[in-house]
């Protein structure tokens, strides 16, 4: 496949590279003179690049390193009118470095500008970020500090860290580089993003989560947020060890797990709700089989059989959109014994109900919500969206009979997530639902560093699903933990 084959600015075709051993195109660049060969890039596959003819002696211009990023829109033209854009597309990253390395060696002289070796690399990084990566936003995924990354327009990126937002010094060239980036993402799943489609959730191949939103929805310029991929599991043990929870409260976490209680994490955006849901599914039984529905598939699921559900969005014309509800649905016929929902958040509610009171005993949710109570509450209006008309005390008692335990997360101000509660739901008196609390986080100061003091204070009551615990062998440990 001829991948050369542009004519140089003079209009002459430029010459062919010079033959190795065999025939075959040494290096696929065209040589700079004699003298040159050594440290050239060694053959490799289906190469991209032209090059160029020897540049004028002229003035250099040394560039330090912490400006290497505005030599990218200089040295991008340049690089373009050597490239067969279509060849390049099915380089790997470590191909196209090695082929793009001695073409920047090249380019460079003709900008007048010279880089130690050290910084060529770095340059040669940026240009493969920008031309198969998500260009700027590569350093920022690859930080493993970071959870969340933010893009509002082209030169405003956040991220998050240690539960802080952060404003970066990191920017887009332009609103139209956003763009680029932004449809590079798209596209690799299979779908678009233009004005008539201004909104898009996708996914990273590592699994993180992406919403992309451009104008005229988003008014300031296209906006990006990533909820970065975890790619170590963390479970409650690591989680005591971080001051999110007790060592009495993940021991109880564990045996309300292993013991099948049907368990709803409750918290707000960005509290943790799915770093604890996969800490808790740590503890299910390699047995079990385990079918997972998210909208994005960001569970971390240890067991050896799992069947992992994902939503669908509808197509261009509205058509082919595969719910949540869909998913719940389809999974009752699939044999489960636990259903995990990433997100309760729509008319799916009645069905998990449903599912949790027919035999899928130990089946896992997240729900939005800044309080147990509320949590409960949120489930009355979910229910009431699939168009399902009951008294309130029945609908109650559905959810009575269905969920066994909430647990509370929240992101506090000094940015450290905490399980800020752990409640039974215990049964009804009349037209409510009852439970009781039997851990709680307590706040009793701050300290120098603004950082939040507290302590996890257990309630002493006796677990309401103390039988339970009997029957697993584990009352012992659960009495233990309660204090």
């Amino acid at each position: 496949m001829t991948v050369f084959g542009r004519r140089g600015t003079n209009g002459a075709t430029p010459p062919q590279p010079a033959r190795g051993p065999g025939g075959s195109a040494a290096g696929g660049f065209q040589g700079r003179g004699a003298g040159e060969s050594a440290g050239r890039t060694k053959p490799g596959p289906a190469l991209p690049f032209e090059s160029k003819g020897a540049a004028e002696p002229a003035r250099t211009e040394v560039i330090a390193s912490s400006h290497l990023e505005n030599l990218v829109p200089r040295i991008h033209p340049l690089i373009m009118e050597r490239i067969d854009s279509e060849v390049a597309s099915r380089l790997t990253n470590a191909e196209l470095t090695a082929q793009l390395a001695g073409v920047v060696a090249e380019v460079l002289p003709d900008l007048k500008i010279q880089l130690n070796q050290r910084e060529q690399r770095d340059l040669v990084t940026l240009l493969v970020n920008d031309m198969l990566g998500l260009g700027p936003l590569e350093v920022l995924l690859a930080d493993n500090t970071v959870n969340d990354i933010l893009v509002c327009g082209a030169k405003s990126i956040y991220v998050e860290r240690r539960g802080k937002l952060e404003l970066t010094n990191i920017t887009f060239r332009n609103d139209a580089h956003v763009m680029s980036v932004a449809g590079r993402i798209v596209n690799s799943i299979g779908r678009r993003i233009d004005e008539s489609q201004p909104l898009v959730d996708a996914r990273l191949a590592d699994g993180s989560r992406v919403n992309i939103i451009i104008p005229p929805l988003a008014i300031d310029g296209p906006a990006i947020s990533i909820r970065k991929f975890s790619k170590r599991g963390i479970d409650l043990d690591v989680m005591v060890r971080q001051g999110n929870i007790s060592a009495d409260m993940a021991t109880v976490l564990k045996i309300a797990t292993r013991c099948k209680l049907n368990i709803l994490i409750s918290g707000g955006t960005g509290s943790g709700k799915t770093t604890l849901l996969n800490a808790l599914s740590f503890m299910i039984d390699p047995g079990d089989r385990i079918v997972t529905i998210e909208d994005a598939a960001e569970l971390q699921m240890q067991q050896p059989h799992v069947v992992r559900l994902e939503t669908r969005p509808a197509n261009l014309e509205g058509k082919g959109e595969i719910t949540t509800r869909d998913l719940v649905k389809n999974s009752l016929r699939m044999r489960p014994d636990r259903i995990i929902v990433g997100e309760i958040r729509g008319e799916e509610a009645i069905d998990m109900l449903q599912a949790m009171n027919t035999g899928h005993d130990g089946s896992l949710g997240t729900i939005h919500a800044n309080r147990p109570r509320e949590a409960l509450s949120r489930l009355e209006n979910m229910i009431g969206l699939a168009g399902i008309s009951l008294p309130t005390k029945a609908l109650r008692m559905q959810i009575a009979a269905a969920v066994q335990m909430i647990v509370q997360i929240s992101r506090m101000r000094d940015g450290m997530r905490r399980v800020t509660s752990i409640t039974e739901i215990v049964g009804m008196e009349g037209d409510i639902i009852t439970s009781q609390e039997l851990f709680a986080f307590k706040f009793d100061g701050e300290d120098a560093q603004g950082g939040l003091q507290g302590h996890f204070e257990s309630a002493g009551l006796r677990p309401y699903f103390l039988p339970k615990a009997q029957y697993y062998g584990l009352d012992r440990p659960l009495m233990e933990s309660i204090g």
